[in-house]
């Protein structure tokens, strides 16, 4: 969904297994019978809303139930209708604007002479295989094309601009992992389920596909509200060309012996380096909520005066220097799936890079003082200043933690850290697009409360999330553990282990191994994290850490359901769904699916 309903549901409890309602129909005459009922149907959908996935599940088990079919079709048919939802504004996208992605298990396991690079299966139009035969059709009418499998470049190829509409090929299991975010963003997005899970040599109604690649029509008269426009605002501030625009360079560029060209250069590419950006997004969208929220109902309704745009760059250049800090600090390896500024360019030069980018931020807001007007940059600077003050705190008590000899930690010990190092920059980012918009006094009290919980939610995930490796920040799993960090998760197994393995916990902690100069190297680093995750298992640590995140979740939903007006309340939903988006965690089974089957 693009934008959330007026209300949350209640929240559901851990997440049961779906498999059994995975089942694409077996016979072509069962599957054509689901799609054209879909179609049927789809032809009474309001798409002035965002189709909730509640709404879409009741949707597909009544559709079921007067067909007299199982549930086990649940899945195809969720697909089906959501391809009906969407159908009207893809084939209204021109070709050279959408993206064809389909699995590389369409291609013949032998014999394929395509090979991989950094954006998937290099195809060949050998004409082997229905990827081949796809390829050429969709590039001929202009389409993009990636054959891949769940990669995160399709997110970044949404946000940067480049395709405005996907129709994908894939199993439902796939489809429901691979395709959420995008579900989640708004973006038009049509699919074709392949008829197995199996991932090698698999199939699918090649007919279908060919019927989805040549959807075309003139555009529809109701358009769906998307948050894409946004998100695709906030991720080009910190590019080029628009980051020099707003942030000019005073050094002369492309001097390769000049050092304040150099250091200067350092600075702007570490800024337009990865990440979400979803903390310029945060102030550009709130602003915009208050506004009107014209910018999610299309890129030429959007309004976002320079003074704005920079004031959301001033919040990423904050983020970005903490980042940097925060690497050195930890001595973190990887960031970005690149090494860090600091292995990079040596820790003075990082320091003094992250220090120039929170000068950058300060400079931003500043500048514009006579266009927002002196107290509304008031305001802002003052609530930026308070978010470093409480960053520095929470970072501050995390470092003499890992310096002390005693490493005992209570949850509330971590609960505390996390509300001070990561609240305040969601805090920070949301009440300056509040403020941006006009007085904010009515807001601060929400906006605090719905940031705490969001904050501390997002830091429970993320621990959770050092346990299963990453592309985008960190390549190696346990760093937390490697570099004594006083986690949530850590706090939870000493307050539930026995004696024994408390001891044994501790010991492990207390003995730094994480470094790779450390007497038994990588075999040690490995011994060391999967006892740790042992001991974790045995506490129960990730079940209870993922009932935190919801009793979090819940508090900011809570929050939320009072926040007016309606526009303002639809982001804070949004942001509850995409901040918090859940990640396998070590001990799960079955990734979490796409389409909750229940919520």
């Amino acid at each position: 969904m693009a934008i959330a309903a007026e209300t949350k549901a209640e929240k559901k409890e851990k997440r049961p297994s779906t498999a059994h309602l995975k089942v694409v129909p077996e016979s072509r005459e069962i599957r054509d019978r689901v799609r054209a009922v879909a179609a049927e149907r789809g032809k009474r959908m309001d798409r002035a809303k965002p189709l909730t996935k509640q709404d879409l599940q009741s949707m597909a088990e009544e559709l079921l139930r007067d067909m007299g079919l199982g549930e086990q079709y649940l899945g195809f048919t969720m697909v089906a209708l959501t391809n009906e939802f969407w159908r009207e504004q893809v084939q209204a996208v021109d070709f050279k604007r959408r993206l064809l992605l389909l699995p590389h298990c369409l291609k013949h396991a032998e014999g394929c002479p395509a090979d991989y690079d950094e954006f998937g299966l290099d195809c060949k139009k050998c004409g082997a295989c229905s990827v081949a035969d796809f390829k050429v059709k969709a590039e001929d009418l202009g389409y993009k094309v990636l054959v891949s499998e769940g990669t995160p470049i399709v997110l970044k190829i949404i946000v940067s601009g480049h395709v405005d509409a996907i129709v994908g090929v894939a199993c439902l299991n796939v489809l429901e992992k691979a395709l959420d975010k995008i579900l989640l963003a708004g973006i038009p997005c049509v699919a074709a389920p392949l008829l197995s899970s199996n991932c090698r040599s698999t199939s699918v109604d090649d007919d279908w596909v060919s019927e989805l690649i040549d959807l075309h029509t003139p555009p529809p008269q109701t358009l769906t509200k998307t948050y894409v426009h946004l998100m695709r605002a906030a991720n080009q501030i910190c590019e080029e060309p628009e980051l020099s625009c707003l942030a000019p360079r005073t050094r002369s560029a492309g001097n390769p012996t000049d050092p304040l060209s150099i250091h200067e250069s350092i600075a702007y590419d570490w800024m337009g380096q990865g990440g979400k950006r979803s903390r310029p997004f945060i102030t550009l969208s709130a602003y915009d909520a208050l506004k009107g929220a014209k910018g999610t109902l299309g890129v030429d309704q959007i309004d976002l005066p320079d003074s704005v745009r920079r004031v959301a760059l001033a919040i990423e250049a904050f983020h970005k220097a903490s980042l940097v800090h925060d690497d050195i600090e930890d001595d973190d390896t990887f960031r970005y799936g690149q090494e860090t500024l600091h292995r990079r360019h040596g820790v003075a030069t990082a320091i003094n890079v992250g220090d120039y980018l929170i000068g950058m931020g300060y400079r931003l807001v500043a500048r514009d003082r006579k266009e927002l007007g002196g107290e509304c940059a008031a305001d802002i600077l003052n609530k930026m200043a308070d978010a470093h003050l409480k960053l520095s705190e929470g970072q501050g008590a995390e470092l003499l933690w890992r310096d002390a000899r005693d490493k005992s930690l209570t949850a509330l010990d971590a609960l505390k850290i996390y509300a001070l190092k990561t609240a305040p920059a969601f805090e920070a980012a949301l009440y300056a697009g509040v403020r941006l918009a006009g007085p904010a006094d009515d807001y601060e009290k929400p906006i605090t409360e719905f940031s705490k919980s969001l904050g501390i939610a997002f830091q429970i995930l993320n621990d959770l999330k050092d346990w299963t490796a990453d592309e985008d920040n960190k390549l190696v799993i346990g760093q937390d553990v490697l570099a004594a960090r006083p986690t949530l998760l850590l706090a939870l197994a000493l307050e539930n282990a026995n004696p024994a393995r408390r001891e044994e916990l501790l010991a492990l902690i207390g003995s730094k191994p994480g470094t790779l100069e450390h007497v038994n190297g990588n075999r040690m680093i490995e011994t060391t994290v999967e006892r740790v995750r042992t001991l974790f298992t045995q506490s129960q640590v990730f079940d209870k850490a993922d009932a935190l995140v919801d009793k979090f979740r819940a508090r900011a939903e809570a929050v939320a359901d009072e926040v007016r007006p309606e526009e303002l309340r639809e982001l804070l939903y949004y942001l509850v769904d995409t901040v918090l988006e859940r990640q396998p965690t070590p001990v799960e089974t079955e990734s979490p699916p796409l389409i909750q089957l229940s919520r």
